[in-house]
């Protein structure tokens, strides 16, 4: 009976402690503070990251007590990535709500070799802004594709403003002198890097550059498919910007963005590319022995130096 008193006090006793460990380490750091932090989550950042952030940052008493709260509330999966304002003065509590609907910014992710339409669309489905408005503002290929952390109702000018901001910092100073000794103005190296975004996968980018730009010094039509489905525009069967797939008649197309009516590059971009398609269309070199390239059903890359080795590859590789 005595052990069993013990025992039970034993018990009582690690209870309340541990009620007092848990409440103690949900109370604010500094009750009295005015200042304000901003605390960013990364997209795809996990709870423990979060919470040894939140410690440096010196915004939680115990890291131990915040994991057990957030679990508590079964709030895990409800933390949004973005910027929080927080400040010491806020409790465990009222820090873990905050992280389910408070954020100042919103991540957005703009993938390479969009056009500003399809950027609009995301855009307006993140944020309450005008397609029509975007469009009319934002230029096309100076839209910088990354990951972004935009304020929470943006105009569309300053979504513009940020990309644009981003764009400005990856055109660099390098690039644009390799776009002067290639002859070309900035405009026209970022066409040319948006082709090349549009033809060619990751690993072929560069051979692809150098067949396009020898191409152009021979004044030999590029011939790029991707350049008469920006011409043609929305395809309101299929629901999209590019149409699945050119067919002869498409190419007959009267535009000055068709390659295969006309040598040389179109008038202007035709999606954003990102950084590693303005670094090929840069480095570019004439110098190669390929003139035509293809890509098969799985995305395999071949390559041809004649016409007839061209046409081999199609009937090899096409049909």
């Amino acid at each position: 009976m005595k052990k069993l008193i013990i025992f039970l006090i034993i018990l009582v006793v690690i209870a309340i402690s541990g009620f007092i460990f848990y409440k103690e380490g949900k109370l604010p750091v500094n009750k009295a503070s005015e200042e304000n932090t901003m605390f960013v989550i990364e997209p795809g950042e996990d709870l423990d990251s979060i919470i040894n952030n939140l410690s440096k940052e010196n915004l939680i008493r115990n890291r131990l007590v915040f994991y057990l709260l957030v679990k508590q509330k079964g709030i895990e999966r409800k933390i949004q990535a973005g910027d929080f304002r927080l400040s010491q003065s806020m409790s465990a509590e009222e820090i873990a709500d905050e992280f389910t609907h408070g954020t100042v910014d919103v991540w957005v992710t703009i993938p390479e070799g969009l056009r500003k339409e399809e950027i609009a669309e995301v855009m307006s489905k993140t944020f309450d802004i005008s397609e029509t408005e975007f469009n009319e503002l934002a230029t096309e290929g100076y839209l910088f594709p990354d990951t972004y952390l935009i304020p929470k109702n943006p105009s569309a000018q300053q979504i513009i403003d940020i990309m644009t901001a981003n764009f400005d910092k990856q055109f660099d100073e390098d690039i644009q002198k390799k776009a002067r000794e290639k002859g070309m103005t900035d405009k026209e190296l970022l066409t040319f890097a948006s082709i090349i975004e549009k033809e060619a996968n990751a690993s072929d980018k560069q051979q692809i550059a150098n067949i396009m730009y020898r191409r152009l010094e021979e004044d030999y039509p590029l011939q790029v498919d991707a350049t008469v489905q920006y011409a043609l525009g929305y395809q309101a069967g299929e629901k999209r910007w590019w149409k699945k797939q050119t067919t002869f008649e498409d190419l007959k197309y009267d535009s000055p963005y068709n390659t295969y009516k006309y040598t040389g590059l179109p008038p202007a971009p035709i999606s954003n590319p990102g950084r590693a398609s303005i670094e090929a269309a840069s480095n570019a070199d004439a110098d190669t022995p390929y003139m035509f390239y293809l890509h098969d059903g799985n995305g395999n890359t071949y390559y041809a130096g004649t016409y007839e080795q061209h046409q081999s590859n199609i009937e090899k590789y096409l049909r």
